[in-house]
């Protein structure tokens, strides 16, 4: 046999045993495919498997085999595959809960690994819920996950929730606890609602046995510019971690029926103090708009509307100020930055996410909260005062850049050479349209 010959009789058993493998992975996912419609399918009783693997909560007065029986005909949909949604799902795989849903839009990114301990670095870019539901299947491959890669709206809301016994809130935004709040009331659903922001946590159920709804504490929405996610107040991983494994305990008991649910009370959790205080909410409002005996809201409406804000953190931007008191990145680096033009630039940001990164040149680090409380306002009227320019105000995504702007304004009106202007979309917009490297949280 000649070299030829030889490294083509290689190349024919390589791609012989390439075809091979390919053939026993695809007999392996048929049998466990099989085993699993099997397994999900027989629910009256628990296999010999199911039987050692939930033995430790089995052997609770609280579950027993009725109530493991229980877990394994339910389905909850998590609704967030973020810092609370990971925790939560996982507990609910552990428990074995029989089908569960995962929801999300996104994808996983960098910056959700040190909370969403679901993800991993290998999945950066992935969608989040093929990610979670991977780990999932790897945890317990006897319950069935279903992903759902979309954003939650009025449109799909209905279709999807209806398919669940128990809802899990797991999301960040205003918006969606709203749409979550009514779908849920309309169909009947618990609600199990969890925030995480900080070191602070909240968890309480909405709609279940006769208790409160969310419109029943909260008829109308915040204003926007009061609102703050974990995206721009920051949050310590172990905090959503708590508040997402007490969402999947308060979602086990209410599929148990069991005595404790968090109906009516608020739990709060401060991180700092490691200490919870559960407090009495108002009972279910009689003029509720959703969940009263005469409802005026009777089916999903538009959500972002009537919150005045979106429904994701992406492309989330307000637009509170003039075109005459904004400027674009690109204008702002090529006009002021490259020219060398006199100005001054107020990074509204915290010391330490100012400490993080700034933009070229000498900008001025004074926190969003001194400026609105106007605790350094002698110090602004100084610095303006030493050289007369225009001011420039920038923060992370140009939201708190705007607030700033709007409060200095009246202070600054005869004092700059022009109004005040916020740099639009702050430093996420400096990355994407200036210098790529910059460094982005």
């Amino acid at each position: 046999m000649d070299e030829t010959e030889g490294e083509t009789e290689i190349e024919v058993l390589e791609d012989d045993i390439r075809t091979l493998r390919k053939q026993l992975r695809k007999k392996v996912q048929q049998l466990k495919a099989l085993k699993n419609t099997f397994q999900k399918n027989c629910v009256t009783r628990l296999n010999n498997d199911e039987i050692a693997r939930y033995s430790r909560q089995i052997i609770l007065s609280e579950i027993g085999v009725q109530g493991q029986l229980k877990l394994k005909k339910a389905s909850v949909l998590v609704v967030g595959a973020g810092g609370l949604g990971c925790p939560s799902a996982l507990y609910l795989a552990g428990a074995g809960i029989g089908r569960i849903g995962v929801l999300d839009y996104d994808e996983v990114e960098l910056t959700n690994l040190h909370r969403q301990l679901l993800h991993t670095e290998a999945t950066v870019g992935f969608s989040k819920v093929d990610s979670v539901q991977a780990r999932l299947e790897e945890l317990n491959s006897q319950i069935e996950i279903q992903t759902h890669h979309t954003q939650l709206t009025s449109d799909n809301a209905n279709a999807i929730i209806e398919r669940y016994d128990v809802i899990v809130d797991a999301t960040d935004n205003v918006a969606t606890r709203y749409l979550l709040n009514d779908a849920c009331v309309m169909l009947r659903k618990p609600l199990v609602s969890g925030s995480a922001l900080q070191l602070e946590g909240q968890l309480t159920v909405y709609n279940y046995r006769g208790g409160p709804c969310y419109r029943c504490l909260f008829p109308t929405p915040p204003p926007p510019a009061s609102v703050t996610n974990c995206g721009d107040g920051g949050v310590l991983g172990a905090v959503t971690g708590v508040i997402g494994a007490l969402q999947a305990l308060e979602t086990i008991k209410i599929i148990l029926s069991n005595e404790g649910v968090l109906s009516g009370r608020l739990l709060l959790f401060d991180g700092q103090q490691s200490a919870f205080r559960n407090l009495k909410l108002r009972p279910k409002k009689p003029s509720c708009a959703v969940c009263s005996d005469t409802p005026t809201v009777t089916k999903l409406i538009d959500y972002e509307q009537f919150c005045r804000m979106k429904a994701t953190d992406k492309d989330s931007a307000l637009s509170l100020l003039p075109p005459s008191h904004r400027i674009s990145v690109r204008d702002y680096h090529d006009g002021w930055v490259v020219e060398g033009r006199l100005h001054l630039l107020i990074d509204v940001r915290g010391a330490n996410e100012f400490e993080m990164c700034q933009l070229p040149g000498t900008p001025v680090n004074i926190p969003l909260a001194d400026i609105l409380n106007d605790k350094r306002t002698d110090e602004i009227l100084s610095l303006v005062a030493q050289s007369p320019s225009e001011v420039f105000v920038v923060c992370r995504r140009g939201n708190d850049s705007q607030l700033a702007v709007r409060h200095l304004e009246p202070l600054l009106r005869t004092r700059s050479l022009g109004p005040p202007r916020d740099l639009i979309g702050g430093l996420h917009a400096w990355k994407n349209t200036v210098d790529p490297n910059f460094p982005i949280y």
